[in-house]
């Protein structure tokens, strides 16, 4: 018989919050706030309108300060449609194609922070969990309802220029919310990272043992290695590199059986706020499934217009460029930066296009608490699909 592990961990979650609220108060408790508006289109072949968006997201928290080792943090998050001409995946409105910001009120984060052992820091709670650069493991922060996970985590740097990282990740609480049958996943998954910060360049290696133990098709093992680079010269460009190849297989209670893998590659160039670089997503496929990463910040991979949220069965190539400028006196605000991606997008087994896609946002600071993002996605799809779409965002954020 299978023991739930959830009242264990609401348990010793409750025990952690009242501990650090029970501990003298010997630093400055903060409020934060941030609240995001945004317009979302989405035109789309197979849907007559495009879908418009106006939502709103709010997030109060509560950050306690460090008391005598403890940190305790608190943070509500809402959602609310202004305008709701989409499908948000929970609303009915499947005329629309999907803006996936479903109206929400939920606890966004709780957590417990220790750190009163020597280069060791130990996080209980629902928290924000970002590994790396999200592509296995993130908090889909583009979305308005952010990905949080119930979650147990260990960092220690004891050993000089190595950070390791271990979770055990009990749920995660995506972007759909509540209402939504996959909402939530119930976990019985362990993560693994250590960073070595080597006189040449990073060396990383991590592990990814997630049982899901609701959607156990997704369940798998993935084993992988990243070397990250720079290259610098006095008065001229820096170069910044990573390689990276990952290994996955069933794992848990998955049915299937299957090996597949995933290599990346990157190299950007940068002098006078100019920069440029060229990459690669090979994402493998057998036929029947392809290498998935469910629980990564998806949208930041693969083009914006999110064409490849599910890795198709026979896999996927990427090779992308990308060009940007950070704008040395912006016209307006106290920074300006800007960037346009194009991707080649084709089957990884057997070849075979999928099409195309021109990405370009424009982002702009106009003080330290309010920031503005102009962003577009233009995919443009193979005969019998994906479907081609266009996408446009505009976006105002307020932080403190």
């Amino acid at each position: 018989m299978t023991v739930s592990k959830k009242p264990m961990f609401v348990c010793a979650s409750a025990l952690a919050l009242q501990i650090a609220m029970s501990a003298p108060v010997v630093a400055d408790p903060d409020f934060t706030l941030n609240a995001r508006l945004r317009y979302e289109m989405v035109d789309m072949d197979g849907f007559a309108d495009p879908a418009q968006a106006l939502t709103l997201r709010t997030r109060l928290g509560f950050d306690s300060g460090e008391m005598e080792g403890f940190r305790f943090l608190i943070e509500a998050e809402n959602v609310l449609h202004l305008v709701d001409d989409f499908n948000s995946t929970t609303n009915g409105n499947g005329a629309y194609p999907v803006v996936a910001d479903p109206e929400e009120t939920e606890l966004n984060r709780a957590q417990i922070v220790y750190s009163g052992f020597d280069d060791t820091t130990l996080t209980l709670g629902r928290q924000r969990v970002i590994l790396g650069d999200a592509r296995y493991v993130g908090n889909v922060g583009f979305r308005q309802n952010e990905q949080t996970f119930d979650a147990f985590r260990v960092s220690n740097q004891s050993i000089e220029n190595l950070t390791v990282n271990y979770l055990y990740l009990d749920r995660v609480n995506r972007i759909f919310g509540d209402d939504h049958p996959a909402g939530e996943w119930d976990l019985d998954g362990h993560a693994l990272t250590a960073d070595f910060q080597a006189t040449a360049g990073r060396l990383s290696g991590f592990a990814f043992l997630i049982d899901n133990q609701d959607a156990a098709a997704l369940s798998s093992a993935t084993y992988g290695v990243r070397w990250q680079g720079e290259i610098t010269n006095d008065g001229g460009p820096t170069v910044t590199y990573f390689l990276e190849y990952a290994h996955q297989t069933d794992y848990g209670n998955n049915p299937s059986s299957f090996e597949l893998g995933m290599f990346r590659a990157q190299a950007n160039i940068a002098q006078n706020g100019f920069s440029a670089g060229v990459g690669i997503d090979n994402l493998e496929g057998d036929g029947t499934r392809g290498f998935a990463t469910p629980l990564a910040t998806l949208h930041a991979f693969q083009g914006w217009a999110d064409v490849f949220l599910g890795t198709p069965a026979n896999g996927v190539r990427d090779i992308y460029l990308r060009g940007g400028w950070n704008v040395p006196e912006s016209p307006f605000g106290q920074a300006l930066s800007l960037a346009a991606f194009y991707h080649d997008f084709e089957a990884e087994n057997g070849g075979g296009s999928l099409g195309s896609e021109f990405d370009v946002v424009a982002t702009t600071r106009l003080n330290e608490h309010v920031s503005l993002q102009l962003k577009g996605a233009f995919y443009d799809g193979p005969t019998g699909g994906p479907a081609d779409r266009n996408k446009l965002w505009f976006a105002v954020t307020f932080n403190r």
